[in-house]
């Protein structure tokens, strides 16, 4: 054992071994440097291609951006694999533990997996895309990025929220920006002295004089309900999804203006209160 052990330390304090052994392994290092500085630079360059290339066909910029993002990924995966060989390192082996510590990890992060697979779902059957207005998980914004495991959103007034794909796509999406039309839905009420058939002609007038109204779909006015305290109009026009919410605001207030210039009044439920007092004696 000991002139084992000798002979070792022999090879390796002898010239004639230990350079060339150096200079093989600095040779292998430089190379599987080379591979994956090379490497990885070609792998963004492939990636970045194919999505520039996908665009152009058609495709849409999230999907096409997702994908190019995944191609990357498994690009710099072989490009390590490859450096790690050239390095002399047993990759079958190596591939072995890399699975078994995925398994270990996957089912430590299942959650990020869901994450992950939903984040697939959303890219491909997109029910929203960058850009688009959506109402998801609870949270209202405009959508700045989809990412594999999260979706960013940036609420109107400028929160950015980090939202996980898998609580998106198990839950309702409303998406505001899907189409390019939205009808804006009012009520209003009318006293019941008033004339319903004057009180509509003025509101259509409002409408007519608006040009971010569409004709088509024509508008709607109707008479939805004799509540409590009004006569209820319901007021439907259609206008361009990016004008919405000025429309609506504009409509209420010019609507609002001519009716009451016009010596019609909007009610408010009210409540008479009667104070019945009695007498002491008679009590």
């Amino acid at each position: 054992m000991m002139e084992g052990f000798q002979a070792l330390l022999g090879q390796w304090g002898d010239p004639e071994y230990l350079v060339p052994l150096l200079a093989s392994l600095g040779g292998r290092l430089i190379g599987a440097i080379a591979i994956f500085v090379i490497g990885r630079w070609v792998a963004k360059g492939l990636a970045s291609w194919f999505r520039r290339g996908v665009i152009n066909a058609g495709v849409e910029e999230t999907l096409a951006r997702f994908l190019a993002n995944l191609i990357n990924i498994v690009l710099i995966a072989l490009v390590i694999l490859t450096a790690l060989s050239t390095l002399g390192i047993n990759t079958t082996n190596f591939l072995a533990i890399v699975g078994a510590a995925g398994l270990a990890i996957g089912l430590a992060l299942k959650d990020s997996l869901s994450n992950f697979a939903a984040g697939v779902m959303l890219v491909f059957f997109r029910p929203f895309k960058v850009g688009d207005y959506i109402d998801a998980a609870g949270i209202a914004g405009s959508v700045e990025s989809i990412r594999i495991f999260s979706t960013v959103l940036k609420t109107p007034d400028n929160r950015v929220i980090t939202v996980p794909n898998a609580l998106i796509y198990g839950a309702t999406i409303t998406n505001f920006s899907a189409e390019d039309t939205r009808r804006v839905d009012l009520m209003i009420g009318i006293s019941y002295n008033d004339d319903i058939a004057r009180a509509k002609a003025l509101i259509q007038g409002v409408i007519a004089e608006d040009s971010r109204i569409l004709t088509e779909p024509a508008s709607q006015l109707l008479v939805m309900e004799l509540g409590a305290s009004s006569v209820d109009i319901a007021v439907r026009v259609w206008c361009a999804t990016s004008n919405y919410w000025q429309v609506r605001s504009d409509m209420l207030e010019k609507i609002k203006t001519t009716l009451e210039g016009a010596g019609l009044s909007i009610p408010y439920p009210q409540q008479d209160v009667h104070i019945v007092s009695t007498v002491a004696g008679n009590a």
